[in-house]
């Protein structure tokens, strides 16, 4: 590879990576209101981001991208954030490049499930622990969940139906 191709290449994988980490800070600063809270759109950015980048620009997007969003708006649960949305899209991101190479969608459908049972399980675990109260957890269940299923079922929709995947391997691609 050319130097002048891997200058490229780190580029656009270092302005992807912090376009992404931008978008999940500003998704972590509103959120749908919901009976008893918000519903927060990041796990849309953080699945979406997750399939497309490699297993580290993921935990950057995911886990200190979402910490950074608690941190400036909602700072009580930031640390939980940074643990369970990094989890989270590192498990998305290795099952989206190394498990099932020849069958790409069904491989991060398959991590973009198991991420959303990260994301629920690592927040409820989260929220008894900060607020010393398993009921609040379970509370806040359904909505977690619900979350969970938009971000992932949106993240597959847009990489997958929208061609985000392909317009930035066709970006990466380029000399």
């Amino acid at each position: 590879m050319s130097e002048k191709n891997k200058t490229i290449r780190t580029t656009v994988w270092l302005c992807t990576t912090a376009m992404f980490m931008a978008l999940n800070v500003a998704m972590s600063s509103f959120g749908v209101p919901v009976p008893g809270g918000h519903l927060y759109m990041n796990d849309i950015i953080i699945c979406l981001a997750a399939i497309i980048l490699d297993p580290f620009a993921a935990f950057m997007v995911g886990g200190v991208g979402a910490f950074l969003g608690d941190l400036f708006f909602y700072p009580l649960p930031m640390f939980v954030s940074l643990v369970t949305h990094g989890l989270q899209a590192v498990v998305i991101s290795v099952f989206s490049h190394y498990v099932m190479k020849k069958h790409p969608i069904i491989s991060s459908g398959i991590g973009v499930t198991i991420g959303a049972v990260i994301m629920v399980v690592g927040y409820s675990l989260g929220r008894a622990f900060i607020y010393s109260t398993p009921e609040y957890a379970i509370l806040k269940l359904p909505y977690q969940i619900l979350q969970a299923v938009v971000g992932a079922v949106l993240g597959m929709v847009l990489c997958w139906r929208c061609g985000i995947y392909k317009l930035y391997n066709k970006m990466m691609s380029r000399k």
